[in-house]
């Protein structure tokens, strides 16, 4: 894969950056999220123009060849802007499981397709509960067909293919689906993120086609890099609403001066700017290790995963607390941004089970 350098990672957000600030606006967001599908599908296409849907898919299959340093980077902007389509699902995750699968006729069309924005892909990797690191519900047979249920996917109704981890005997595999096909059936979640879309997914003798190569150890380097990647996504909405906020502050007046000025308003975005700065670093530092395959890589990640969702989380209540009652309106944007906090909290899994698996590595240390 190529060798990135800064100045490329930074040419690759500064475009991405200036796409979104032109087409997805608070304005057009909340346009497209009351829509069936909550998905601009001009903007994945204008996407796909820039390279973007093929950031972490090699030269030769059309992608420009990323990975995860880039990806991180790439999700910061895309979460100051709380893009809602399915760039994780799609771009990072579907990638990275398909170029393992040593089946090049199978995998390389495919991922062509994601370069080019034609395909979009769907990840069912949990049971109901929405525990990305525990059991599976979903059986394959020696046939190939998928029984069982899988949670939390993010972004089906709007897939062509689902990407499928199921158990087979003592082991795991990931099987690959067609969302119209028979003995697929989706059910919406409710929620009160529309931003985000996420579904069960129940599969009846489903037939299905196995990523050859493709086992127990990709699935926990997938969910690393899916892991990071909602982290970068976390920490681009985490300083984007904290500089709205301090704009506020800075520009809203009581007794004839800035309320910013304040003592007490000044300790609490002080407060609010060591959370932004403390996700970002674990973020960034994440996205490092797993690129050099670092020993670790997976403490850094499940730190990462719990920091930037619990960061995320204060500093957007924080926010409502600091706009005071015009915040406290569904027509502010910082509602918006404290339920895409609200559902970053249990993506992939809760942040409490991140940071007991980050506690539990860390013991192995010691």
């Amino acid at each position: 894969m190529p060798d990135f350098s800064i100045e490329d990672r930074q040419a690759i957000c500064k475009t991405f950056e200036r796409l979104l600030a032109d087409k997805c606006d608070e304005t057009r967001l909340r346009e497209v999220i009351e829509t069936e599908s909550g998905f601009d599908k001009a903007l994945w296409a204008q996407m796909a123009e820039l390279g973007l849907t093929g950031l972490m898919i090699a030269p030769e299959q059309g992608g420009i060849g990323g990975f995860i340093e880039e990806a991180e980077a790439a999700l910061e902007v895309a979460g100051a802007y709380l893009y809602n389509g399915p760039y994780i699902s799609t771009c990072v995750m579907a990638p990275m499981l398909l170029s393992t699968c040593t089946d090049e006729t199978l995998a390389a069309p495919h991922l062509q397709s994601i370069a080019e924005g034609k395909s979009i892909f769907a990840i069912a990797g949990c049971a109901p509960s929405g525990d990305w690191t525990a059991e599976l519900n979903v059986t394959a047979n020696a046939k190939n067909e998928l029984s069982g249920e899988a949670g939390f996917v993010v972004h089906a109704r709007n897939a062509d293919h689902c990407l499928v981890y199921a158990n087979i005997g003592e082991d795991v595999a990931v099987y690959l689906v067609k969302m119209a096909d028979e003995g697929v059936t989706l059910t919406p979640h409710k929620t009160d993120d529309l931003t985000l879309r996420l579904s069960s997914m129940i599969f009846k003798n489903a037939l299905a086609q196995k990523l050859e190569g493709v086992g127990a150890k990709h699935i926990q380097t997938a969910l690393q890099i899916a892991l990071v990647a909602q982290a970068g996504e976390h920490v681009g909405a985490t300083r984007r609403i904290f500089n709205l906020t301090i704009e506020y502050l800075n520009t809203r007046f009581q007794f004839g001066q800035p309320i910013g000025r304040f003592q007490a308003l000044k300790h609490m975005a002080a407060d609010l700017l060591i959370e932004v700065e403390n996700a970002s670093s674990a973020a960034r530092h994440a996205a490092r290790a797993v690129a050099a395959q670092a020993p670790t890589s997976n403490v850094l990640t499940y730190l990462a995963a719990f920091t930037c969702a619990d960061n995320f989380r204060t500093v957007a209540a924080e926010a409502i607390q600091l706009h005071g009652g015009i915040a406290y309106t569904m027509e502010h944007p910082a509602h918006l941004y404290w339920r895409r906090a609200q559902t970053g909290q249990w993506l992939f899994g809760s942040s409490d089970r991140f940071r007991d698996l980050y506690l539990s590595q860390m013991e192995k240390t010691l």
